[in-house]
């Protein structure tokens, strides 16, 4: 999970990256004079004598934008302490398909430290995504984060097998990305 989360950083990244030199791009026009000489609509005569807004009023959307920035910032911790403990369980788990030897005293170290781990986690993940103010296209891979996560927990109590462990923990890495790309549409990181 560990190494899926990184890769998703990696390609969250590679992403902004790409994203941030389209808006260095000039943007071209088929007649260069008609951006000069192009008359444009009469003013409206109620704009023209409306008062400016005072210079210090913060913009309509500093609160939106301190919603989703303080709620990446936790989400982003939610995900790197569940990865961190949770690594070791997959690690211990790897390689053997379906079966999971919940007998080896590695394997369940490592299953007792995951879920105690993935239950903060989901906790503090279902947190950031009810903050006040966070928009319903950040909010949302949060909150199916958080649940996909529980639901890994369910399944580690109840000793299930590598297939269903495995595709939960991918599920996550979906929701991961899918959180990570939203906050950074939002100017936000996570």
């Amino acid at each position: 999970m560990r190494t899926s989360l990184l890769c998703g950083r990696a390609l969250t990244a590679s992403l902004l990256v790409s994203a941030s030199a389209l808006f260095t791009i000039p943007v071209a026009s088929a007649d260069p004079d008609a951006q000069t000489n192009a008359p444009g609509p009469a003013p409206d005569p109620a704009s023209v004598n409306a008062p400016a807004p005072p210079l210090d009023a913060p913009p309509p959307d500093v609160s939106t934008f301190s919603a989703v920035s303080d709620a990446c910032k936790q989400f982003g911790a939610a995900l790197n302490f569940a990865a961190t403990n949770y690594e070791d369980f997959a690690y211990n788990t790897a390689g053997n398909g379906n079966s999971v030897n919940y007998q080896d005293p590695n394997v369940a170290n490592s299953n007792v430290i995951g879920r105690t781990a993935l239950r903060e986690a989901a906790a503090a993940a279902m947190s950031a995504a009810s903050t006040p103010g966070l928009p319903d296209d950040v909010a949302a891979p949060m909150r199916s984060w958080s649940l996909h996560a529980a639901k890994l927990l369910v399944i580690m109590g109840i000793r299930g097998g590598g297939d269903s462990l495995n595709s939960t923990a991918n599920d996550m890495n979906t929701d991961a990305n899918n959180a990570q790309m939203a906050c950074a549409l939002n100017g936000a990181h996570a």
